[in-house]
């Protein structure tokens, strides 16, 4: 599916249903050097459950137009102009790392818009290493291999059917980056989460029950360091659903059916 978002073609991945007014839409958000993808069995599931599925390509990435968002909050402020542009009153935001950040900050704008966040792989405040800024930015390939050793609790996770989740990952990421010839989307796109400064103010705006979805062996958003957000969204007076999932920070592919239960049983709600 394709929509026009502010004069760019934006793509995103229906789960290969047509969008149905009278259903709930779920918002699908990727974070850095990824797309629309790595939701592939949530994002299906969902479509044959009873939602209408947006698992978005970001702006400047893969198959959607337009520039690369700067920023945490240039992000949200685009997922806004996507629901205006669909006639979508209200959605589901669901979102992983930086895409996490994302859902958060577009959640706490929308206000009652937003019905449901779901925060996989997330933390605050999202702090990138100096080192891996500098290879992003200078030594791309090398970056990317960093990510996928460090991010990774297993390279061929049983829930996985015995998938290279190593390779693919290694693939995915340089395929994202060739996306976008005037744009280093790895650098952008860690540089954001590095500056992002808003998450318990983001929090502390919210409407909706949130859910974190974390990798008991996440190195890169380990789940201590999602507490802070929690607090703050139990102290906005917000229900809080943490689900602990068996994997490192690429939950969706590391763990994909205890991650898809997660979000099923929260959206359910």
């Amino acid at each position: 599916m394709h929509i026009q978002v502010q004069g760019a073609d934006i793509y995103a991945y229906t789960g290969g249903k047509a969008f149905n007014p009278t259903q709930p839409t779920a918002i699908l958000i990727h974070g850095v050097l990824c797309d629309h993808s790595v939701w592939a069995l949530q994002s299906r599931y969902l479509a044959n459950h009873g939602w209408n599925v947006l698992a978005i390509d970001l702006p400047g990435h893969c198959r959607s137009a337009g520039d690369a968002p700067a920023s945490v909050e240039a992000a949200a402020q685009f997922i806004g102009h996507l629901m205006d542009a669909a006639s979508i009153g209200k959605a589901a935001l669901v979102g992983h790392s930086w895409g996490s950040l994302i859902a958060m900050e577009a959640a706490a704008r929308l206000g009652a818009r937003c019905t449901h966040l779901a925060l996989v792989g997330t933390a605050f405040p999202m702090k990138v290493s100096p080192a891996l800024l500098e290879s992003a930015l200078n030594t791309p390939e090398q970056a990317i291999r960093m990510v996928n050793v460090f991010s990774r609790a297993t390279l061929s996770p049983p829930g996985g059917a015995g998938s290279w989740v190593f390779g693919a990952g290694m693939a995915l990421g340089r395929h994202v980056l060739a996306s976008n010839a005037r744009t280093n989307l790895l650098h952008a796109g860690f540089k954001a989460c590095d500056s992002y400064t808003g998450g318990e103010a983001a929090m502390a705006a919210l409407q909706c029950p949130v859910l974190f979805a974390l990798g008991e062996q996440d190195q890169m958003t380990p789940p201590k360091a999602a507490r802070g957000l929690m607090d703050a969204a139990r102290t906005a007076g917000r229900h809080v659903s943490v689900v602990s999932l068996p994997s490192g920070h690429n939950q969706m592919t590391e763990a994909p059916d205890p991650t898809l239960f997660a979000l099923r049983d929260f959206l359910a709600k």
